[in-house]
């Protein structure tokens, strides 16, 4: 049997994209809700669905960017950042979404997102790039730190009540 290599790339999303990345969106959003801090996270955190608009918005305007990452030219990922200004009028890259389906996770197709929102990050000169983890999902902490990212704060949460259904 031969090895067989998936080519695995990430580049700059086209309106074309739109519908892949809302898709991947919705499905990131229901993985995270299950897990923990994730309930409170899509409640207040997450991007409204459908998220058609707002990747449309990241597509198409120059302080954020749409990504995807695929394998073999399948779309199996995103990421959507933004800049964001700072009070001492220096900018921050903020990732705010990055998801990798299961089937292209440890094969590459994150690092490369992850490659391009690094560049893009420092081609607008930004003073660093933030993204979440909740505390649960060591996978998707493991990976950032993998990528030069550490932990800068450590926001905790003690709830009151039981959500109503």
């Amino acid at each position: 049997m031969s090895d067989i290599r998936l080519a695995e790339t990430a580049r700059v999303a086209e309106l074309d994209d739109v519908d892949d990345i809302a898709w991947l969106a919705e499905t990131a959003l229901a993985a995270i809700a299950d897990e923990r801090g994730g309930e409170l996270w899509t409640l207040r955190e997450a991007r409204s669905l459908p998220a058609h608009d707002l990747v449309r918005k990241a597509v198409s305007d120059a302080s954020e960017l749409a990504l995807v990452g695929q394998l073999d030219g399948v779309t199996v990922g995103y990421a959507l950042a933004r800049l964001e200004s700072l009070p001492d009028g220096t900018t921050l890259a903020v990732i705010d979404d990055l998801y990798v389906l299961l089937e292209g996770r440890q094969v590459g197709v994150g690092g490369e997102i992850m490659a391009m929102l690094m560049q893009w990050a420092r081609d607008n000169d930004c003073r660093g790039i933030d993204a979440a983890a909740l505390p649960g999902d060591r996978h998707t902490k493991n990976f950032f730190e993998s990528n030069g990212l550490k932990a800068r704060a450590i926001l905790v949460h003690h709830a009151l009540t039981a959500p109503s259904s």
